[in-house]
């Protein structure tokens, strides 16, 4: 199958002279792309390279149309020519015709001729840019400004800018009535001096600010919690009139049963308890 490949550095410039070519030369299916051939991060060439395979034919007008870096060019044209086995024919360039000539003697002059016209590109390219770079420099030397044109301040700005200033109203409403953003508003008011250019009083300048926050207060440590005697209070005991020697285990006597707090006439003597 027969391809074509058409590429203009920008969206302004005409692609009608390769589309004729292309036409007159029988290309069944073309791709274009309106981008710069610094590189082959294209979409278009990249969908026509994923399509390419054993048999078919691709077409360009001339090698620079292919692309513009001198590196690239010979790994594409290797990639489509040796690995998927795609012919190429450039129109302004008999030579460089891989359909025909396929021996030894063939391949050496086309690669040749490709290296040669690949370095004339990247040349072409970096001629292109250098004299783009002067070509500026010059008009700003001039005075020359590049870019958008101002937007023009209505005249009945001036009044809106004043009131804004005294704090009537906010940015919002303001650029609103005019049509413009809030950046733009805010824009003119520092251009004819209704609010300051320097940041709010209560800020300090990027200069002066804090980098980094102060160490935060470590947190105030919890109160002591109240220790509570959990062991049980050995109780007091007494040694039994009826039992000498053996402890009490509770008020209530095991060995008499009496309940001294229950006994009216009950007295200690000695660690022993005797009635009156």
């Amino acid at each position: 199958m027969l391809y074509g490949y058409v590429r203009v550095s920008s969206k302004e410039q005409n692609e009608d002279r390769q589309m004729i070519a292309m036409r007159e030369f029988g290309v069944e299916k073309i791709f274009m792309d309106k981008q710069s051939g610094k590189d082959f991060n294209r979409p278009e060439y990249q969908k026509m390279v994923r399509k390419l395979k054993a048999g078919d034919v691709l077409v360009v007008h001339s090698l620079d149309r292919f692309g513009r870096n001198y590196d690239e060019i010979i790994e594409q044209w290797k990639l489509i020519v040796k690995e998927k086995g795609t012919d190429i024919v450039v129109l302004d360039m008999p030579l460089l015709d891989t359909r025909n000539d396929k021996n030894l003697t063939g391949r050496l002059i086309a690669d040749i001729v490709l290296q040669l016209l690949a370095y004339v590109a990247q040349t072409e390219r970096e001629a292109i840019r250098k004299r783009q770079r002067e070509g500026i420099d010059a008009a700003m030397a001039r005075g020359v400004k590049f870019g958008r044109e101002r937007m023009p301040v209505p005249d009945e700005f001036h009044e809106a800018g004043k009131q804004y200033a005294r704090g009537i109203g906010n940015c919002r409403d303001w650029a609103k009535q005019f049509g413009v953003c809030e950046n733009t508003f805010l824009r003119w008011c520092r251009r004819f001096g209704y609010i300051p250019d320097k940041l709010p009083t209560h800020r300090k300048p990027p200069s002066e600010e804090v980098k980094e926050l102060p160490a935060a207060d470590p947190p105030p440590e919890p109160p002591a919690k109240r220790k509570y005697n959990t062991k049980p209070k050995p109780r007091p005991y007494t040694a039994c009139q009826f039992n000498d020697g053996v402890k009490c285990q509770s008020q209530n006597c095991a060995g008499c049963g009496w309940n001294p707090k229950n006994a009216k006439n009950a007295t200690w003597n000695g660690g022993r308890m005797e009635e009156l």
